[in-house]
């Protein structure tokens, strides 16, 4: 049985490095190796919405290695990325249909929901799994070979650039899990639950996510669409260096096409943007309601072509996360209305992470919601000369106000941490 403390150890010398090639071939192995340090250090009496399983909660580091290395053999780039929309359905269906193969009749019971059902409205957040019921299965109580199939769904779903930002999501929580001062023991456990039955011709959703990650992903063959609203991406630490010297960074992009975009403003436009020094508190929580605020900071329609580029570049970090086809039609579709759209701004107006806490940037329209924001708190998960909060400490949020879950069913409150973030605790 590999400890966790050296199933860690092993996620830190695989995860994928910022640079070039070699990250974007380890971020197959990257995951996999997040999923063998939760299969080591699983608690057992995490909560999950779906029925329970009969899975072993700890695997051998046999198990934990064959997992990681299939994942990195089959999965070291994505069938999205500048494929169709169908052919991602297709690829993504037919991986889900193989996964559920190796599954238990019991671990279809909980890994399989009715399309409609409102579970999926409150399954994701940005909490640890501890504090937010998930629904389906816990990796971690997989085997070698489901943990693999399951990683197969995701590589089917997303781009090359996707299941890398994905995997170093995945990385930085192990990391804190290690390193840092934290107490909650279940980082590094995620969830993969499928809303109808996976089909290259009808609506289903697959939903995997676990702390500061929460994809739902709407595949609809018979529309040949796939929409990945609402999403939560979030990342604590953002960069970091590995054990073997790796250095290591989760969502970086984010910042630098915030910045590539409010640096092209001139100063009249930065006013109407800037909404003060402090920066805000996100609105709208993952897994929970939200009344899209808007109509605060810059118009798109005081945009000019280039600027529009620039923020629909920026936008493309939620809406394309598939292939090339998708990515398109989602970012026509919010370019259509961007005169409608307003961006708004507060903390930081230069990308210096040695000074201040961080920005926070909403974008809102008829057809997109973002928030990004700096958190301005560690939540306990400190790590000597390494930034966990401010900076340090990311949390977003895409939503599309007209269809989210390709309009299967409405938003329900959130039941975790008392049903909201507002200016409270930050996971």
């Amino acid at each position: 049985m590999m400890t966790p403390r050296a199933a860690r150890r092993t996620l830190a010398h695989h995860a994928a490095p910022r640079p070039g090639a070699a990250r974007r071939a380890g971020a197959g192995l990257a995951a996999a190796a997040v999923l063998a340090v939760a299969a080591c250090g699983a608690d057992t009496s995490t909560a999950t919405t779906g029925a329970s399983t009969t899975g072993s909660s700890t695997t051998s580091s046999a198990t934990a290695s064959a997992a990681a290395s299939s994942a990195a053999t089959d999965g070291s780039s994505s069938t999205s990325d500048s494929g169709s929309t169908s052919e991602t359905i297709s690829a993504t269906s037919e991986a889900a249909q193989a996964f559920l193969e190796t599954l238990t009749d019991e671990q279809r019971e909980a890994v399989l929901y009715d399309y409609d059902d409102e579970t999926k409205t409150t399954s994701w957040s940005n909490f640890p799994v501890t504090f937010v019921e998930r629904a389906g299965l816990n990796l971690s109580d997989l085997t070698e070979e489901q943990q693999a199939a399951a990683l197969e769904v995701l590589e089917g779903l997303l781009s090359e650039e996707a299941y890398e930002t994905v995997s170093n999501i995945m990385a930085g929580d192990a990391y804190l899990l290690e390193e840092s001062s934290t107490t909650e023991d279940s980082l590094g456990q995620y969830y993969i639950a499928f809303f109808g039955e996976p089909s290259d011709t009808d609506a289903w959703e697959v939903q995997f996510g676990g702390h500061h990650l929460g994809i739902n992903a709407t595949l609809q063959g018979d529309e040949e669409a796939i929409t990945f609203a609402p999403t939560h991406l979030g990342a604590q630490p953002v960069t970091w260096t590995a054990e073997d010297g790796t250095e290591m960074e989760s969502l970086t992009g984010m910042y630098e096409d915030a910045f590539a975009f409010y640096d092209s403003l001139t100063e009249e436009q930065r006013t109407a943007l800037y909404q003060g020094s402090e920066v805000s508190a996100m609105e709208c929580e993952p897994g929970g309601t939200c009344d899209y605020p808007t109509g605060t900071g810059l118009s798109g329609a005081d945009l000019d072509d280039e600027q529009k580029q620039l923020l629909l570049d920026s936008l493309a970090n939620w809406v394309g996360m598939s292939d090339a086809e998708t990515t398109e039609a989602a970012l026509a579709e919010i370019e259509a209305t961007l005169d409608e759209t307003y961006v708004s701004w507060s903390g930081a107006t230069e990308y210096d992470t040695s000074t201040g806490d961080g920005i926070y940037v909403q974008v809102s329209g008829p057809d997109v919601y973002v928030e990004m924001a700096s958190q301005n708190g560690s939540a306990g998960a400190d790590v000597d000369g390494v930034t966990t909060a401010g900076w340090g400490h990311l949390h977003t949020i895409y939503r599309d106000p007209g269809n989210d879950y390709a309009g299967s069913v409405e938003q329900q409150e959130s039941a975790g941490m008392g049903g909201g973030m507002g200016g409270g605790p930050n996971g």
